[in-house]
This record gives structure tokens, C-alpha cells and sequence, in this order.
């Protein structure tokens, strides 16, 4: 699946050293992944999807957060 791939790739990507504007494109990533994930697990309910979402969505409130200031904590 191309889409576990590109979950894969985007949990290994590094956060040191990254502009707002990759950090911005890093964010909409997630929510895309996230969002395209849960219509498969939707169908599924494979309890797989479920922990790539959660992994994916607790590095999207990391980055999230640094674009914020750390208002939002």
C-alpha cells in the first residue's frame, strides 16, 4: 500500500532543522494521512491502522505546537 508507505516515511522524517514553511507542509501531510488511514480503517477496523493514526497524530501535535509559540500546550 502507497499510503502506509508514505505513513511510514513520514514517521521516520526528521523535525531538527525544518523552516514554517516545511513545517506547515509536514502538518497537512499528517492530516492527510491521517484522514485517507481512517477511511480505510473505516471499512477494516484493523487495529494497525488505528496505532499508525495515533503515532501520526502525536507527531502532528508536536509540530503543531512549535508553530503555534507553545500557546496551545
Amino acid at each position: 500500500m502507497d499510503l502506509l508507505y508514505r505513513a511510514e516515511k513520514f514517521e521516520n522524517m526528521k523535525m531538527s532543522n525544518m523552516s514554517t514553511s516545511d513545517r506547515i507542509a509536514a502538518s497537512r501531510e499528517a492530516k492527510e494521512l491521517v484522514l485517507a488511514i481512517n477511511e480505510i480503517y473505516k471499512k477494516s477496523k484493523d487495529s494497525k491502522l488505528m496505532e499508525i493514526m495515533k503515532r501520526i497524530t502525536q507527531k502532528k501535535r508536536k509540530i503543531d505546537k512549535r508553530l503555534n509559540g507553545n500557546l496551545a500546550i
